[in-house]
């Protein structure tokens, strides 16, 4: 074994291991014992919001008058990439007779409203499902793969054709869970899908990127193991596909196991990717449901829990190693969706602004329309025990200090004069000045911005 593969190998053991762990009780408990350590993060990256933030996007579940409200309430915060969801099933109920009214519908407002867009195709109707109709589940036909993968390919081609508007095709959604592929994770089968549909999008529209499914969580499939990293031994990466998955944590910081374990397992999957040659990595999915309950996975946040772990959240991952991600989701959904699923939005289902909206708001005000890496600010004495820090500048020359902590603590800045404290989720601010010692900043549980100077 050469040393790169080595290397290559080591890395994706490692990814494994810091991610199948996670969930485990003597990950918590270790957590636990040693106390939450400081992050403070120099961001990989410049960030363009309107070029590396994402919304999903159901219009063509809306009256039209209402989507319209939905893409004014986008174009607002000055974002201009959705994701959309086509399913395949209730597009082609029957072989060969489409339903597209809808589709059509949401399609040209997104070319009217000059939005880019990735759109994702799943669900098999009855006539090309994969389940015998005798099968005790043959009535989720939609949730097993086509018996035929070339008829995906061609309905692939099809839409391509019919939708220019479309920037980026993802094949399929979430194939590493039951509710989207059943009736196992089946990394072979999968890519018995993706082949041709790859290769017939790229012989009708080469110019468009392919992106894989977006992939559950970190890609755990429920029989063991990581299904990125199975696709990659089937030799998918070599495809040059956009890399997706959708990480839904309880918490901005962590996991159920590992109140703190995002950044790590970021960190160490995104290093294994591009040292097996991935270019483009995406989150297609990640948020909170302000939901009531009854709890369904997700701990019940409400509406202000949902803002607050929707800008933490936000700061981590634009100072990690993503290419685009996109929050769920625009606007909460009707009774189509499940009680959980309905409130993931920013939007209430009128197209009124919940108040995540506003905290995002303001969060892409302060920030500007583009923010530069730096160096954290240096704090007397070093970061306490459970403080997060992230360093940013404008481009006017002014830094930009993200923090909060797991309780509440007071800092000193050495060497900084005076600042304005900014807090998004209320849309609170104050101005400070630098006593002997230095600049206090009083960091609290919610995500505070500190512009300097």
């Amino acid at each position: 074994m050469n040393q790169q593969r080595r290397r290559h190998l080591k890395q994706a053991l490692q990814w494994s291991a810091l991610t199948l762990a996670a969930g485990s009780p003597a990950a918590r408990a270790s957590w636990l014992s040693r106390g939450a350590k400081p992050i403070e993060l120099r961001p990989m990256r410049a960030v363009v919001w309107k070029d590396w933030l994402g919304i999903n996007a159901q219009f063509q579940w809306f009256p039209v008058a209402v989507a319209r409200k939905q893409v004014e309430r986008l174009k607002a915060l000055n974002l201009e990439w959705v994701r959309l969801g086509l399913h395949w099933m209730l597009m082609e109920p029957e072989e060969g007779k489409y339903e597209l009214k809808a589709i059509d519908q949401a399609m040209e407002l997104v070319r009217q409203s000059g939005l880019r867009n990735i759109t994702y195709v799943v669900g098999t109707p009855k006539f090309a499902t994969s389940v015998s109709p005798s099968d005790q589940y043959a009535k989720y036909f939609d949730k097993f793969p086509p018996k035929d993968p070339t008829t995906y390919a061609l309905r692939m081609v099809h839409l391509a054709k019919r939708y220019p508007q479309v920037d980026v095709w993802q094949v399929w959604n979430e194939p590493n869970i039951l509710g989207f592929w059943a009736p196992k994770a089946d990394p072979e089968g999968y890519g018995r899908l993706l082949l041709p549909a790859v290769q017939a999008l790229r012989a009708t529209v080469p110019d468009k990127p392919v992106a894989m499914a977006g992939m559950a969580y970190f890609s755990e499939m429920p029989t063991g193991g990581l299904m990125i990293q199975k696709m990659g031994e089937l030799g998918a990466f070599k495809l040059n596909l956009v890399v997706a998955y959708h990480p839904y944590t309880a918490r901005p910081e962590g996991s159920d196991g590992d109140e703190r374990d995002f950044v790590g397992k970021v960190q160490t999957a995104h290093q294994w990717l591009r040292a097996a040659g991935v270019k483009q990595v995406w989150a297609t999915e990640w948020g909170w449901s302000s939901y009531a309950g009854p709890k369904l996975e997700q701990p019940i946040v409400g509406e202000d829990g949902q803002a607050d772990y929707t800008l933490r959240r936000l700061a981590l991952m634009a100072a990690l190693d993503y290419d685009r991600v996109f929050l769920f989701t625009l606007s909460d959904l009707d009774a189509r969706a499940i009680d959980r699923d309905r409130h993931y939005g920013l939007l209430r289902e009128n197209g009124e602004p919940k108040p995540v909206y506003h905290a995002l708001s303001r969060f892409l005000s302060i920030c500007g329309p583009r923010i530069e890496p730096d160096a954290p600010v240096k704090i007397d004495g070093g970061a306490p025990k459970g403080l997060i820090g992230i360093g940013w500048k404008r481009p006017d020359g002014r830094k930009l200090w993200m923090v909060w902590a797991d309780k509440p603590v007071t800092v000193t800045l050495a060497g900084i004069k005076d600042g304005t404290l900014h807090q998004p989720l209320q849309g609170t601010k104050a101005t400070l000045k630098a006593d002997g010692k230095g600049l206090k900043v009083a960091v609290t549980t919610a995500l505070q911005i500190l512009v300097i100077g």
